[in-house]
């Protein structure tokens, strides 16, 4: 396979000017240039991808650490990620992790070895420390709040998010909630609790473990979480639920059951997605699309500026009523 010193000999040139010409550089004469491009056609030649990453001191790639694609939440992300990359011309590397710490670790090894630019987190189970060791390899940018000082963020306060909906089930005259969330002690699913155990507190009402329910996910997960319902002696009289799939689950798996929505069962969901309007179901916009946007736009302007200082950017949360509360 011809080489560059091969490309040289044949155009009766330099290999420094081969350099120039394959890495466009603009200080070479057209006849040259012309030499040269007439070689590489007749050889049919490639240059090296990973040696011209190794010249140009970058790659044109962004990892993506996503602990499940097929989660609409991450999907959502996702979405805005993939729009400002397209605009970008820059190449995503996506890794699913099913948050395995080994896998998130890849894609640390790969920022620091150069074979990707940057590194967009939309959630992850390594700590903060661990993860802030690879900040100066290349930017992070977190799709939480990271608190820190090296890694930027883009998130909404889940905490208040879960605070408002717990205030709109007391106003309604909910005594009895329960909550559906995902990992019990992931960095937001401890805001949300903490949330709702301090809207208990506010009203003197008592925490009930047994209303508590996790590793909801899915449609499916929402439907077992009402089969468990019907089992118990004193059923909660409303649920928040971390996702509209699963709210959605939830609802249809009620309504087979005899219960009614929401004079049995009120329901509160988060993020938004299109399955919440055709349910009708009250939901928080999680501006989920939105945080993606914007982690990958501050990742870009760390590109171009290195100078640029970390950020946190708080964007905000929406409470939609609709007929489930």
């Amino acid at each position: 396979m011809a080489n560059i010193k091969d490309i040289a000999r044949m155009a009766g040139v330099s290999v420094a000017t081969v350099s120039r010409v394959l890495n466009e550089h603009p200080y070479v004469s057209e006849e040259k240039r012309a030499a040269v491009l007439e070689v590489v056609r007749s050889l049919n030649y490639s240059p090296n991808i990973n040696a011209v990453h190794l010249i140009k001191g970058k790659t044109n790639m962004i990892g993506v650490i996503i602990p499940y694609i097929n989660l609409p939440y991450f999907n959502s992300i996702m979405e805005g990620i993939a729009e400002e990359a397209l605009k970008a011309n820059v190449h995503l590397l996506v890794s699913q992790t099913n948050y395995a710490v080994n896998k998130e670790n890849e894609l640390l090894n790969m920022l620091k070895t150069k074979q990707i630019d940057g590194l967009l987190i939309c959630s992850r189970s390594l700590d903060w420390k661990s993860i802030e060791a690879y900040a100066q390899y290349g930017p992070i940018i977190a799709c939480e709040d990271a608190k820190n000082d090296k890694i930027s963020s883009v998130y909404i306060d889940h905490y208040a998010g879960f605070r408002q909906a717990m205030q709109l089930l007391l106003d309604k005259g909910h005594r009895s909630i329960g909550y559906c969330l995902g990992r019990g002690h992931s960095y937001n699913s401890t805001n949300r609790r903490r949330a709702y155990e301090d809207a208990l507190a506010s009203m003197n009402l008592p925490i009930r473990e047994d209303c508590m329910f996790y590793q909801c996910y899915s449609i499916e997960d929402g439907a077992a979480v009402v089969r468990q319902l019907m089992d118990m002696p004193l059923r909660p009289t409303a649920l928040l639920v971390a996702g509209d799939q699963v709210a959605a689950g939830l609802i249809g798996e009620a309504i087979k059951c005899g219960l009614r929505v929401p004079e049995d069962l009120a329901v509160i969901s988060f993020d938004n997605h299109p399955i919440s309007r055709l349910f009708d179901i009250t939901t928080i916009d999680n501006r989920l699309t939105e945080i993606g946007r914007t982690a990958f736009s501050l990742l870009l302007e760390r590109l171009q500026n290195q100078e640029e200082p970390v950020r946190h950017i708080e964007l905000p949360f929406r409470l939609i009523e609709r007929a489930t509360v």
